[in-house]
């Protein structure tokens, strides 16, 4: 359960997200389509986090996936969702903003 906390805090273990998106990584965008036009990350995908298992086949299975939306609310369901439906490496990169300057 700590370990759970830790992570949705993202306390837990570091993620490079630059190696992830150097090895093919897909960005899963979870907010709404106006948040989404108001800002992004380059190459991301919009799929609001409503509409997640209903476009699940919109994510290749075979790359790494990196969620993100405003806080890093959204994007820890959007990974336990995915989690859920079979994708193996899934990382919560928290909010869209903090994400970008983590990958510039």
């Amino acid at each position: 359960m700590l370990q759970l906390i830790k992570n949705i805090l993202g306390l837990g273990n570091k993620i490079n997200f630059n190696e992830l998106i150097k090895n093919g990584a897909q960005i899963i965008d979870v907010r709404t389509p106006g948040e989404f036009q108001n800002g992004h990350i380059k190459g991301s995908q919009n799929i609001p986090l409503q509409n997640l298992s209903n476009q699940i086949s919109k994510i290749k299975k075979d790359k790494p996936i990196i969620t993100c939306c405003a806080s890093g609310m959204r994007s820890a369901s959007a990974k336990s969702i995915l989690k859920s439906k079979g994708f193996t490496e899934v990382h919560n990169g928290g909010g869209w903003q903090s994400l970008q300057n983590k990958i510039s």
